[in-house]
């Protein structure tokens, strides 16, 4: 084994679970100062990753099938010496074989038989009745095991540019304090009606006298726009979504974040933003938001009033509207006692 390691972490996707593998590669900067640690995941979540002052190089998984022999051609000249796959798919274990390295870690959890188990040296379990009651970022932190790395850290930090950080302090006015909303969610049945985001957000301002900014990604600008729309008072709008390290620094010019169980929620805690998240039916200790400060709405379950009979799926939390259960008083009560905390 070379003196100084090359660490392959794959992990494809999503947002949040890209931004919470902060912990693991910090665990294996502490271990091994002079790695070489890179991640592999889907292009979209590459450049969050750039963030991350622990990550050397960021690979992406390629789309085209004629594309794929360059890229195993890159995964051999790398020269890794660890994989630590926490996918464990069909394709993520082939890229793992393909890579050549004498420790290829497959991380995986519950019942289900690990997928192509010939291709790895090592298996890092975790059984179902574990993986549910703790943050996904432990979960990861497994992987570490068969690599021998112990956990010293449990840190997830992205650091946003100083440029970036301070041309939105800028715009949204860095003198006072600032809301930063972003009312976006994978699952159109997990967002909070624009009507009460448009509410709050009148409240914030009004009793509190705190600048209160929407922003969203390409898909969520309609959503913003009815926000403003809905609005009684003049709510900063940024028309253009930004990129996900632009997304990082308007983060950290604000004093908090209103969102969805997110991946902009995720962001925002590992760029030390407080946040105020709203969740629906699902777990919210699996991907809770990192570190201390921040406050999860969480409508009282089981579910005994079903806003949506008939529609809600129980059971499936991407397709159950419990998170309109939570009221425009709860999340303004919230926002009081978020924003109005010292720093």
């Amino acid at each position: 084994m070379p003196q100084h390691p090359r660490v392959l972490v794959i992990r494809r996707r999503y947002l949040g679970d890209v931004v919470l593998l902060g912990s693991l590669f910090r665990n294996l900067r502490l271990h091994w100062p002079e790695a070489r640690i890179a991640a592999l995941v889907e292009p979209a979540y590459e450049a969050i990753l750039a963030l991350n002052p622990d990550v050397d190089l960021v690979m992406t998984l390629p789309g085209a099938l004629s594309a794929w022999p360059g890229f195993v051609a890159r995964l051999r000249r790398a020269g890794f010496t660890h994989v630590l796959d926490l996918d464990n798919t069909e394709k993520t274990a082939l890229v793992a074989r393909l890579c050549g390295a004498p420790l290829r870690v497959a991380l995986h959890h519950g019942a289900h038989p690990v997928r192509l188990r010939a291709l790895y040296s090592d298996i890092a379990h975790e059984p179902a009745s574990a993986h549910e009651h703790q943050p996904i970022s432990e979960y990861y932190l497994k992987a570490l095991g068969p690599a021998g790395v112990p956990v010293v850290t449990r840190e997830v930090r992205l650091v946003p540019r100083e440029a970036d950080v301070a041309e939105w302090r800028r715009f949204v006015g860095a003198q006072g304090r600032t809301l930063l909303v972003h009312p976006g969610s994978r699952s159109p049945f997990r967002i909070w009606p624009a009507e009460r985001f448009a509410a709050v957000c009148d409240r914030v301002q009004d009793e509190l006298g705190v600048q209160t900014v929407l922003v969203g990604g390409p898909a969520e600008r309609p959503l913003v726009a009815d926000i403003r729309r809905r609005a009684k008072t003049h709510l900063l709008s940024i028309d253009d979504p930004p990129s996900l390290p632009r997304f990082a620094a308007l983060a950290r010019a604000c004093t908090a974040l209103l969102c969805h169980d997110s991946g902009p929620m995720h962001v925002a805690a590992a760029v030390g933003t407080r946040v105020v998240a709203l969740y629906g039916s699902q777990n919210p200790v699996l991907f809770r938001p990192h570190g201390d400060g921040h406050t999860q709405l969480i409508p009282s379950m089981p579910c005994t009033a079903c806003v949506e009979p008939g529609v809600c799926v129980p059971g499936d939390s991407y397709r159950t509207y419990c998170v309109r259960r939570l009221s425009v008083d709860e999340v303004f009560a919230a926002l009081k006692a978020t924003l109005c905390r010292p720093s």
